[in-house]
């Protein structure tokens, strides 16, 4: 039986960079696999700085903060996949890597049960007032009473998008007590006893935590604002940890200061600081019963590892066997290894005949294929194929000169 090997491109040649101190774990991963060039930095870097560091580099990973535009993808000749270390990807041009086939990677399920865990722990934190009597033992005075401090038992939890993590909400505050009600754009599935509620409107009404887990697209842009906040049920708390830019803070001030929202937990904002120590400034600053946390949601030692694990494992079998499931960019694709073969990956634009001209090319070399599979989205295709022997530099270019072809890559 012939060892198939990794990859035909030497490991030690094969350059990482990470990026926003992206888990040890990960680092560790691609060491202990044969991967020596893995450069890690602690904090994002401008486009410019990017743009110079991305020249060489094969395989990139980031969380949150660095932005992969088209100019960084531009100037990214030999990147062959990006894995975003955290839940979103809209911090990566996703319609132009899938223009140049580059991979781009996530960890949609990794950190959510710590984001979960800090939901469930803020809506008791702001339904028994703590942030203020919090403020006042700090402050020196004994704030004890029981005056607008309540249960979680028995009060209903409200969820806007029912998602990985609005599901996970929604199971722990029902196992705690809470009524369970949800409203989300998509038809979902109910969990426990969880109802399905039509519009907004009638859940901010009848909810007494507000919990946002919806993405910053157009559809809800500012969604909390000055009108929908009429809405909420008098002095029910919110709670978004989804992304800053779906609330008006300015809106949300004023409807805490006049008494209409009881209090509200902010871990996402528009602006964020760059880094650690950075000034940071918000409306909702110096509210009564207001949570302002550095957008930690997902930040536990658990989750980084979870994280750094999950995505490494991603970039990793792309690199190794072409495999693409969990990919926003190149269609989710994946074949078992072929004893006594060699893997060729083709990444082309979505147009009629590529694949029959590929095969063509393959025979008029003599090459057999062993194994080939498809698959398309709106904009490219991905063949991964097995073959009985190693193609030649010319057989390469062949491959190459394909009409649509974006990336073709000899695997092993």
């Amino acid at each position: 039986m012939t060892k198939i090997n990794s990859t035909s491109y030497p490991k030690e040649k094969i350059k990482i960079l990470f990026l926003e101190n992206i888990s040890d774990s990960a680092v560790k991963f691609f060491n202990q696999n044969g991967y020596t060039q893995v450069t890690r930095m602690s904090k994002s870097i401008s486009e410019d700085q990017l743009i110079q560091e991305i020249k060489e580099v094969h395989i990139l990973g980031i969380r949150s903060k660095t932005r992969i535009t088209k100019k960084v993808l531009d100037a990214a000749k030999k990147l062959q996949a990006i894995g975003c270390f955290c839940i979103g990807v809209n911090q990566v041009d996703l319609k132009e890597a899938t223009k140049k086939g580059v991979v781009v990677f996530n960890a949609p399920y990794s950190s959510t049960r710590s984001v979960a865990e800090m939901v469930i722990g803020a809506a008791i934190i702001l339904l028994r007032k703590i942030p203020d009597m919090n403020k006042a033992a700090h402050e020196g005075f004994w704030l004890k009473e029981s005056k607008g401090s309540y249960e979680f038992r028995g009060k209903t939890m409200g969820i806007v998008g029912y998602g990985n993590i609005g599901v996970q909400v929604g199971l722990m505050a029902e196992a705690l007590g809470m009524k369970v009600i949800f409203y989300d754009q998509e038809s979902k599935m109910p969990l426990g006893n969880a109802e399905n509620i039509k519009s907004f409107k009638e859940l901010a009404g009848r909810a007494d935590v507000v919990s946002l887990h919806v993405p910053e697209i157009a559809a809800t842009k500012n969604m909390i604002n000055k009108d929908s906040l009429k809405f909420f049920k008098k002095g029910s708390v919110l709670i978004n940890f989804a992304r800053g830019g779906v609330m008006d803070f300015e809106a949300l001030r004023n409807a805490i200061l006049e008494g209409h929202i009881g209090g509200a937990a902010v871990d996402v904002f528009p602006g964020e600081p760059e880094k650690k120590g950075d000034p940071f400034k918000s409306p909702l600053q110096g509210c009564p019963n207001v949570l302002l946390t550095p957008h930690i949601g997902g930040s536990t030692e658990e989750a980084q590892e979870n994280i750094g694990e999950d995505v490494s494992l991603k970039l990793f079998n792309y690199l190794e066997k072409g495999i693409t499931f969990g990919s926003h960019t190149v269609p989710g694709l994946s074949l078992p290894p072929h004893e006594d073969s060699h893997r060729i990956l083709h990444i082309h634009n979505n147009i009629p005949g590529v694949l029959s001209e590929i095969n063509t090319q393959l025979s008029n070399n003599n090459i057999n294929i062993l194994s080939q599979s498809l698959k398309t989205n709106n904009e490219i295709g991905y063949v991964v194929f097995d073959v009985d022997r190693q193609l030649s530099a010319k057989a390469m270019q062949l491959l190459k000169a394909v009409k649509g072809t974006i990336k073709v890559r000899m695997l092993y």
